[in-house]
């Protein structure tokens, strides 16, 4: 061993053992989730909320769905009903919510079919927000 080389009580090195250490229930970005239940509840400490209202009817109303983002603990002052179906496309619509939204930024919404009118939509708004950092969150599961 060398002279600087740190050892313990009986001369071993650090990496010559190995230590059981309890590990604490909670950290400061997130608490430790047991059940399947808790980890659909967590929410990434200090990040931003934002969440997403669509007017559409293959989805929950718009009272149900600001209901769920406020239950999540989306802050809702301000909350402007959303605009109906209008003629925009779809990169239209992807550049204004992806101008609201910055890394680190947790999009929230109450169900998946807000992300996108078919199954194609969804799955690219999801890579999208993805790439560019912000986490999403889907209140209604299967």
């Amino acid at each position: 061993m060398s002279e600087n080389t740190t050892t313990d009580a009986e001369g071993r090195a650090p990496a010559d053992y190995a230590e059981s250490v309890a590990l604490p229930t909670t950290t400061e970005a997130v608490p430790i989730i047991v059940s399947s239940e808790q980890w659909w509840a967590a929410r990434p400490a200090g990040a931003r909320l934002v969440g997403l209202v669509v007017a559409r009817d293959d989805l929950p109303s718009v009272i149900v769905q600001r209901d769920a983002l406020a239950q999540f603990g989306v802050p809702i002052e301000g909350f402007r009903h959303p605009a109906p179906e209008t003629g925009e496309s779809w990169e239209e619509r992807l550049a204004r919510l992806f101008g609201r939204l910055t890394a680190g930024d947790v999009l929230v919404v109450a169900d998946k079919h807000a992300l996108g009118r078919d199954v194609h939509e969804e799955t690219r708004t999801a890579a999208e927000l993805h790439r560019r950092g912000v986490i999403v969150k889907v209140l209604a599961r299967p």
